[in-house]
């Protein structure tokens, strides 16, 4: 190995090294109005402000495995906050020892998104955050069966009465749970205040990550900013086998040009939500980058935008660099 190759896998060390020490965000009632430097206002439901209450009441609810079959599991067992809202596993473990078959994505900015899940199949974060509740693959519990068990906990039957004129309904639950997720809000990062005027919020390494992101990896082209993701589905080849990819976006909309499409994932927070990819293939930023660096995986649906991008260890180690300062 060329000296400078060796440097570079050092400095990559170093960058991988740092980023376990970087902060998941902290939920907060407070982002959902008053969202951090570098994100825009969030648009919130019609007719239905949320409270601190709901927020606190969410924020139980998350924690709690009461809304599991066997009480074992709760959102935050998939969902880790430690963990930037996401699985430290290629596949969340649900009930008995069951497992989803897609990777669970960071919640971070979700109350952005335009819909939710991996093929985006469920519109509204208040259908997704119940979602969960009744899969027989993670917490199992039909959902008229949780909110018996949430009327018949005095606690929580206090709790909803103090967010919720009519306590405890299945829209509720909702509401409260999404209310929580809305206030998942990560921004103010080095990227942020960079370009708020701060040249020096980013390392010379990172800048240069910044340039290729944006000229010769292309990488804003489905990750743009601020979300740092376009919302929309894309074949990056993630999950081919014998040429084949995973149905993906396909499985809901029946059109055989969504096959192997997934929703692209935001990159705020990045550091902190390895493994990555839907299925979890991917252990580290780096992987990613070479990933992309040779092109994805060819399948007949590729996205015409993947092309070998034939980058440097130099400048791998400089785009994982760029990525912790998200």
């Amino acid at each position: 190995m060329m000296p400078s190759c060796r440097s570079a896998v050092a400095a990559l060390a170093l960058v991988v090294a740092a980023a376990a020490q970087t902060p998941p965000p902290e939920p907060s009632f407070a982002r959902l109005f008053e969202p951090p430097l570098g994100m825009p206002a969030m648009e919130l439901p019609p007719g239905d402000k949320p409270t601190a209450a709901q927020f606190e009441l969410g924020k139980q609810l998350f924690a709690d495995p009461i809304l599991s079959r066997d009480r074992s599991v709760s959102c935050s067992s998939c969902h880790q906050p430690q963990h930037g809202f996401a699985t430290s596993e290629p596949l969340p473990k649900g009930i008995d020892g069951r497992h989803p078959p897609v990777h669970a994505p960071a919640l971070i900015n979700r109350g952005y998104g335009k819909s939710m899940r991996w093929d985006g199949r469920t519109p509204t974060l208040e259908a997704f955050v119940v979602q969960p509740i009744a899969d027989p693959n993670e917490m199992d519990l039909p959902l008229p069966a949780a909110l018996e068990r949430l009327r018949a906990d005095a606690a929580y039957g206090k709790h909803f009465a103090g967010a919720f004129a009519d306590g405890v309904s299945e829209r509720n639950l909702a509401r409260a749970l999404a209310t929580f997720v809305r206030g998942i809000v990560a921004g103010d990062a080095p990227i942020d205040r960079f370009h708020h005027g701060d040249p020096a919020a980013l390392t010379k390494e990172q800048r240069a990550g910044l340039w290729l992101f944006e000229s010769k990896a292309g990488c804003w082209r489905c990750h743009s900013a601020p979300l740092f993701t376009d919302e929309e589905f894309h074949n990056t080849g993630v999950g081919v086998r014998d040429g084949e990819p995973a149905p993906g976006r396909q499985a809901h909309t029946g059109d055989a040009a969504d096959r192997g499409r997934f929703k692209t994932p935001t990159l705020r927070g990045v550091a902190n939500t390895a493994p990555y990819m839907h299925d979890g293939s991917l252990a580290t930023l780096a992987d990613v980058v070479a990933f992309y660096s040779r092109g994805g995986n060819q399948n007949a649906n590729l996205d015409p935008h993947l092309k070998p991008l034939n980058l440097s260890a130099e400048e791998q180690g400089h785009l994982v660099a760029f990525l912790q300062s998200l």
